[in-house]
């Protein structure tokens, strides 16, 4: 038997509106639920500095869970506050006395003895009771100091996923610079190779010619085999730079990245103002220090509050259900309610409040040590670190003056071999210091950029919010 759609349709009238119902929630389901399987890496393979920090600061672990702790602090604080709420519930129950409680009265039809006394029970066998209770707080000691500290655990909080931030902003440029640096050092080890591969040539061609002895070409082959050796380390290091740089960025390890940065604006990057004053409360540490004090005094002041009462208005409902027989049991019904105030004063708590208070005023006292501590090590740290950045500056420009002078005697010393004026002992030992004098460069230039971003974090200077 064969079934098209236009017969259902003619049979069932209410089947045509229900096709094109789900039909259209297929076509509005199928969509979304394609694209939450889908997951796009908007990183590219070809990365400069900023595309590398944005990355890390939306994707690194330890941000993300900085935000976690934001968002757990939040729910702390709404948790601790729920107390002003009217606090609900119920307490429901069924009971069977096995043995019914008596009391007993004296027979009046039998004096004077009145006796056998008469056994009368004091409830039915079978009770049941439903207590719905509401208690609305209206002074709370511990509650109000929540509600005051709140701002504040907020603000800790969100300072210390700043701290985070800071920290990753910094350890991602240092890594960045680093495989930088090594790049541009493989870069000159290339040039170098090919100096030295010409160089040889043209040591093998005199030898060969009956110019020179063989000493020279060998001298240059050592001297080419030693600068591939380096290439090859230099490559190695390159691939465990790029992880770091990697695991900094929260970027999976398979994916591909290659930096790219532009060498006209190093110039421009080194330079940083060495004539500003330090200011403490720039640097992140000292904010959320500052921020713990501030909650060490609210702690003290809710111990020298505590004695205060705890006030609180309240409502009970009871149905109490009672028969002798379990299946009368909810047809009698003798409900009492009460409305009234609690009111809660603490008088005697074996001393605890005022040891708690004594604890916290040392704490207090702990953190303004913590405070002194810690501007001392901001100092330290800002006076290290503008003294390297002042000593790596200088040596800077020494060395891309080293570069310019070992580059003119190596091209003289050159020009002199070739024409028989020098020995190649020479031309080797001037290509020597062209390429030690290039990658003392690359080195220095690493420290400075190092050295200024550890000034700015010892400033306080980075700011990401």
């Amino acid at each position: 038997m064969k079934y098209s759609f236009q017969n259902m349709t003619g049979k069932f009238p209410g089947f045509k509106k229900f096709s094109c119902s789900l039909i259209s929630l297929l076509f509005l389901v199928i969509p979304n639920f394609i694209t939450g399987q889908t997951v796009h890496d908007t990183l590219s393979s070809n990365v400069t500095l900023s595309q590398c920090i944005g990355y890390a600061l939306a994707n690194q672990s330890l941000i993300k869970q900085s935000l976690l702790d934001e968002d757990i602090n939040r729910r702390n604080i709404r948790i601790a506050l729920s107390g002003w709420y009217p606090q609900l519930e119920i307490d429901a129950n069924v009971q069977h006395f096995l043995q019914v409680p008596a009391t007993y009265y004296p027979n009046l039809n039998n004096p004077p003895s009145y006796t056998p006394l008469i056994s009368l029970p004091l409830t039915p066998a079978y009770v049941s009771s439903g207590i719905f209770s509401a208690n609305q707080t209206l002074y709370n000691t511990t509650l109000f100091f929540a509600a005051r500290t709140s701002r504040e655990l907020r603000n800790q909080a969100s300072e210390n996923t700043e701290n985070s931030k800071i920290n990753t902003y910094v350890d991602v440029t240092k890594a960045f610079f680093d495989v930088l640096l090594t790049k541009e050092q493989l870069n000159v080890l290339k040039e170098d190779i090919l100096r030295l591969q010409k160089n040889y040539n043209d040591a093998y061609s005199y030898y060969k010619n009956g110019i020179t002895d063989k000493i020279d070409y060998q001298r240059t082959e050592i001297s080419l085999s030693n600068a591939q050796a380096q290439r090859k380390s230099a490559e190695e290091a390159l691939k465990a730079k790029y992880s770091v740089l990697k695991h900094l960025m929260g970027v999976a390890p398979q994916k591909q990245l290659t930096v790219s940065y532009d060498s006209s604006k190093f110039e421009n990057e080194i330079l940083i103002d060495t004539t500003k004053v330090l200011d403490y409360s720039n640097r992140i540490e000292y904010q959320l220090l500052q921020t713990s004090m501030k909650l060490q005094n609210f702690g003290i002041s809710y111990y020298r509050w505590s004695f205060l009462p705890t006030l609180s208005a309240f409502y009970n409902y009871d149905p109490a259900f009672s028969s002798s027989q379990i299946s009368d049991l909810y047809n009698y019904n003798n409900p009492t309610s009460v409305l009234g105030l609690k009111l809660t004063l603490p008088l005697f708590q074996g001393m605890s409040r005022h040891e708690n208070f004594d604890k916290a005023k040392l704490q207090y006292q702990k953190l303004e040590l913590g405070m002194d501590y810690l501007k001392s090590a901001i100092s330290s740290e800002y006076t290290q670190a503008l003294a390297g950045y002042k000593s790596n500056l200088n040596e800077l420009k020494v060395a891309i003056n080293n570069i310019a002078v070992a580059r003119d005697i190596f091209n003289t010393v050159k020009l002199q071999y070739d024409k028989g004026i020098k020995a190649y002992l020479e031309v080797i030992v001037s290509e020597t210091d062209l390429r030690t004098a290039e990658l003392n460069y690359l080195n220095i230039l690493f420290q400075v950029l190092t050295s200024k971003m550890d000034l700015e974090k010892a400033s306080g200077d980075i700011k990401l919010n």
